[in-house]
């Protein structure tokens, strides 16, 4: 696995009152859903970089209130085996 640094404010962890890890999952699943918004990732992939379950992306979907299905019309109905 590629591991990618990225150089935060000194500040910023007291500011947001959270630990390293905390802010390391956070970032992370912000760049997942941001990456699944924009359909460049699966829910599958996008829950391997957060590092959660897929159902727990889902739930991280749900709580924000992002749509968890992000298929079109013609993507649906096959997936659904209606064509």
């Amino acid at each position: 696995m590629t591991t990618v640094t990225i150089a935060l404010p000194d500040d910023l962890l007291a500011t947001l009152h959270r630990s390293p890890t905390e802010v390391q999952a956070e970032v992370r699943m912000a760049a997942a859903i941001d990456w699944y918004r924009r359909g460049l990732l699966s829910q599958g992939g996008a829950a391997e970089i957060a590092g959660v379950s897929r159902a727990d992306f889902i739930d991280a979907l749900a709580a924000r209130r992002i749509e968890v299905v992000q298929l079109e019309g013609d993507e649906l109905r096959r997936e659904l085996g209606d064509g």
